[in-house]
C-alpha cells in the first residue's frame, strides 16, 4: 500500500507512523440541544477520541425546494422538514459553547459544512480542519471554497464512483488531503463495507486514508485499523433509541470506550513489520529448539 505523507490538524499529525486519529461524529445526535451536544463532548473525552464532528448547514440552501415543505412528524410537533432543518441547528452562540467545551475535554472540534456561507461560518470560528461530507463531494462550489481555507480537508468517498472521487481530488488537491473510505449506507451492511477500498485509495492518490464507518458493532472499524486506515470515525450517540435517523448506525458511550480500547490494541500489535526473535520468545526458543 503506498503510504501518503501525514497531515497535520491542530498540530496533531495524522498519517502511517502515528496514532490512529479517532471522531467521534456527534453529527445531528444532539437534536438542537447544546446540553446532548456537551455530553456527547464528554463521552469522546472520557473514551480517548482526538476530536468530536458536527454538521453544519444554512437549511434554507441545503434543502431542496421540493422538499421544504414536506410535512414531518418530530419530537416537537408537526412541522416542516425546513422548521425541522433549522430546529436542529447550532447558532454561533451555541457553537462557541460547545467549543469551549471540547477545549476544556481537549478534543479538537470540527464539522461537515454542507454549503459556503458555513464554510464561513466554521472559518469564523477559527476550526483547525474541515470535513467534505459523501454527499457533498461533487458540489464543486463548496469544494473551491473549502480549499480556499488553506486548512487541512478530510474527505469522505461514500456514495461515490472512482470518476467522482478523481474530479474532488483533482479540485482539492492533495497537499493538505486524508480521504476516508465510507459506504453511505445506514446501517452499513458488512457485505458493503469493502474494507480493501482502503488500499486502494491510497494507492491511487498516495494520500493517507481512513476509514468512515456506518456499521452495526465495533469489528469492522477495528479491522479497518488492521486493513491500514490511519482515522476512524464514528457516530456516537447517548442511546440508540434516541430520536433521529443517525442514531441506530451510532455508537453508545460503553462502545466508544470499547472502540478506543480495541483501536489502540490492533495500531500496537500491528508492529513495525522487521521479522525478529522477540524477548518472550528467547525462553520458548532455548527449551524447544532441537537443533540450530
Amino acid at each position: 500500500m503506498v503510504e501518503g505523507p501525514p497531515i497535520e490538524i491542530a498540530g496533531r499529525r495524522v498519517g502511517s507512523g502515528h496514532p490512529v486519529y479517532v471522531i467521534g461524529e456527534i453529527g445531528i445526535n444532539h437534536n438542537g440541544e447544546v446540553a446532548i451536544a456537551k455530553a456527547l463532548i464528554d463521552v469522546a473525552a472520557d473514551a480517548g477520541c482526538d476530536a468530536v464532528k458536527f454538521q453544519k448547514r444554512t437549511p434554507a440552501l441545503c434543502v431542496p425546494l421540493e422538499q421544504q415543505g414536506v410535512m414531518r412528524e418530530t419530537p416537537w410537533g408537526t412541522m416542516t422538514y425546513l422548521e425541522y432543518k433549522e430546529r436542529v441547528e447550532f447558532d454561533r452562540a451555541d457553537y462557541e459553547k460547545l467549543a469551549r467545551h471540547a477545549d476544556e475535554r481537549g478534543v479538537h472540534w470540527f464539522a461537515s459544512p454542507w454549503d459556503v456561507p458555513s464554510v464561513e461560518f466554521l472559518e469564523d470560528l477559527e476550526v483547525p480542519t474541515h470535513k467534505v461530507a459523501s454527499a457533498c463531494l461533487t458540489d464543486d462550489e463548496l469544494l473551491v471554497a473549502l480549499r480556499d481555507s488553506g486548512k487541512p480537508l478530510i474527505v469522505s468517498t461514500g456514495m461515490s464512483t472512482v470518476d467522482e472521487v478523481d474530479h474532488a481530488v483533482e479540485v482539492l488537491g492533495t497537499e493538505r488531503l486524508l480521504l476516508m473510505h465510507s459506504t453511505s449506507t445506514y446501517p452499513c451492511p458488512p457485505e458493503e463495507s469493502n474494507l480493501r477500498t482502503i488500499r486502494t485509495l491510497a494507492d491511487r492518490y498516495g494520500v493517507p486514508v481512513g476509514y468512515s464507518g456506518h456499521e452495526r458493532g465495533l469489528q469492522i472499524s477495528v479491522a479497518a485499523v488492521a486493513m491500514g486506515a490511519v482515522a476512524i470515525e464514528r457516530h456516537i450517540t447517548l442511546d440508540r433509541t434516541m430520536w433521529g435517523t443517525d442514531q441506530a448506525a451510532s455508537v453508545e458511550p460503553q462502545g466508544v470506550r470499547h472502540l478506543l480500547r480495541d483501536i489502540r490494541v490492533v495500531e500496537t500489535a500491528l508492529g513495525d513489520g522487521v521479522k525478529r526473535v522477540f524477548p518472550g520468545e528467547e525462553e520458548p526458543r532455548r527449551r524447544l529448539r532441537r537443533a540450530g
